[in-house]
């Protein structure tokens, strides 16, 4: 078929779609039709960039064409975000979100509207925080940890990878069940953070999964409970704080595909039932059990319900924490 003839059977089918009401049908059945894009607020090389890359690489298996990883960083994947929400609404601009950036709207200002201006595809995987004690501090269990913080308020101190990110949140909400004071130290990166707690220069800190793994070996960090609702299959020897005394405690980190607010309901369902094969596949499931994290897909309806919530949980423990606006 030529250039003109094709072009003629294409505006077509348009009239007829439009005429019964189905242009996001079509749009469905032609897309994609050029390479894919996925955006990144954080740098090559960290937890979102890596669970992006995995993803980017199969699912041409599914779309039948290139899907590339944009990595816009700056202002905590603020950026990345307000990208997304301004591109376009066909599908080749997606935004791989973070559990961290549903914590934004609470500390400031944006120029988008998460809810309003992205829509939800899919969540992808979750991890968990697990909270850790460098080996200097006696504690062996939970209740011995706030044993000893609730003896010397003030003392033990925990960092995270900056002000209002999930582990200070994970931190804050310990503090409130718990009844301690452990001071916040917050760093200007995850990766700083880890290595302050290594070193023994702060006493304990919530780390996910993929960022505590390399300090298990040789007992560099020592493990005493995971913040999610349920064991890490990881590391299923680490209770749960909610086993350890701190009833209801459940926070959780995780990764999800959205796109621009407007993006037609065909193409969500084409890229969410492309991303649910990719993701519960054997050879990914592994890869992403040695990044720790745990494959888990939903509908878009799931995760649109998933961030709404943790849109509200995070605005009342920033505000318990103190966060200010960066």
């Amino acid at each position: 078929m030529s250039g003109l003839s094709r072009c003629a059977f294409v505006s077509f089918a348009g009239i007829v779609a439009y005429a019964n009401g189905s242009v996001g049908d079509l749009f469905a059945q032609t897309y994609p039709v050029r390479p894919v894009r996925i955006v990144v607020g954080f740098a090559p090389g960290g937890g979102a960039d890596t669970t992006a890359r995995m993803i980017a690489q199969r699912l041409p298996e599914q779309l039948g064409q290139p899907v590339v990883v944009e990595n816009r960083t700056g202002a905590s994947g603020a950026i990345a975000n307000e990208r997304v929400a301004t591109s376009p609404p066909d599908g080749y601009t997606l935004l791989l979100m973070t559990a961290s950036e549903a914590i934004l709207p609470a500390l400031r200002k944006l120029p988008y509207d998460l809810e309003r201006d992205l829509a939800a595809v899919s969540l992808v995987a979750m991890s968990t925080f697990v909270v850790v004690v460098h080996p200097s501090v006696p504690a062996r269990s939970v209740k011995e940890l706030i044993a000893i913080a609730r003896s010397q308020p003030g003392k033990l101190s925990y960092g995270s990878a900056g002000v209002g990110g999930g582990a200070h949140l994970a931190g804050a909400l310990f503090n409130l069940m718990a009844g301690v004071n452990i001071v916040h130290v917050p760093y200007k990166g995850g990766a700083e953070s880890v290595v302050a707690t290594a070193s023994g220069q702060i006493e304990m800190n919530f780390l996910t999964t993929p960022a505590l793994l390399p300090f298990l070996e040789g007992g560099r960090l020592r493990p005493l409970a995971v913040t999610t609702g349920e064991r890490a299959s990881i590391m299923p020897w680490v209770p749960t704080l909610n086993e350890s005394g701190l009833t209801g405690f459940n926070r959780a980190s995780w990764y999800g595909l959205l796109s621009p607010a407007g993006v037609p309901k065909e193409i969500i369902a084409r890229l969410n039932s492309a991303v649910e094969k990719v993701v519960n596949t054997a050879e990914m499931k592994e890869a992403f059990s040695r990044q720790g994290l745990e494959p888990s897909t939903t509908t878009p309806e799931q995760f649109a319900a998933l961030i709404r919530r943790e849109i509200t949980e995070n605005a009342k423990l920033v505000k318990l924490a103190g966060a200010k606006d960066k």
